[in-house]
């Protein structure tokens, strides 16, 4: 009986060994599941969104994997990223913090903000104003803002968002440093970017971990609805479930 029963015990663990084996290597690997904790991407992606990363876009480093460990200090199976991703990365000032942002800077480029307009390489990024309305929040306060659709020397374009009231105007010449990278949030005004350089700064590309690339679930964040389980349909954001980034 006690021989039976040892050999379900052993039986059991070698299971969720081999189980938290497969979780790891395809969380490291293949996918990463992340929460949007903060408004500095909308309103690309919101307070509440929950997205797959995908870890063997850039190939692989350290921070591929869960704890950072110290294993190797290069990328295997590189791959540069493109101006316009979404990249998730580990901030520089700390080595363990998980920020998102859009890439804008490759090495060598030269990113400024000159009378309200970003000066890429000396050339003003594209960027058309819209009248779409568009719901943006700063923390969790509503932010009156005036959006544009910007385009990137690739083609790439998206929604950028300024604050009508004391946005950024005028800045240093920023110069990305060799294997680095200059990223900001598309709420450029509630962002913690590469503009910091004390905090954020420019991000090598040791610290990608990996590119964003669905929506799988969302969800509004606002405590009066989730705490009242009979409105949860309306917290639910059934029209970002699957959106592909």
């Amino acid at each position: 009986m006690k021989n039976r029963f040892l050999i379900i015990l052993i039986d059991n663990i070698k299971t969720i060994f081999y189980a938290l084996l497969i979780a790891v290597a395809i969380r490291s690997i293949l996918y990463q599941p992340f929460y949007i904790p903060s408004s500095s991407m909308e309103p690309t992606l919101l307070v509440g969104d929950r997205i797959f990363v995908s870890k063997f876009s850039y190939g692989y480093s350290k921070h591929s994997f869960p704890f950072s460990p110290n294993i190797f200090n290069q990328r295997i199976f590189s791959k540069p990223p493109e101006r316009g991703d979404l990249v998730v990365f580990k901030t520089p000032s700390d080595n363990r913090t998980d920020y998102i942002k859009r890439l804008i800077g490759l090495p060598g480029d030269t990113i400024q903000f000159k009378d309200g307009e970003i000066l890429l390489n000396n050339k003003k990024i594209l960027r058309q104003k819209t009248d779409k309305q568009i719901q943006v929040m700063c923390g969790s306060q509503n932010f009156d803002t005036v959006n544009f659709t910007e385009t990137l020397p690739n083609g790439v374009q998206y929604t950028a968002v300024y604050s009508k009231i004391g946005t950024l105007k005028n800045s240093d010449i920023y110069k990305v440093p060799p294997e680095s990278f200059f990223l900001m949030g598309d709420n450029r005004d509630c962002s913690k970017d590469s503009r910091f350089l004390s905090s954020v700064g420019y991000v090598n590309k040791i610290n990608l971990v990996g590119k964003a690339s669905i929506v799988f679930f969302s969800n509004d964040t606002n405590k009066s609805r989730i705490l009242k389980f009979w409105n949860l349909n309306e917290s639910l954001r059934t029209n970002r479930f699957l959106k592909k980034l």
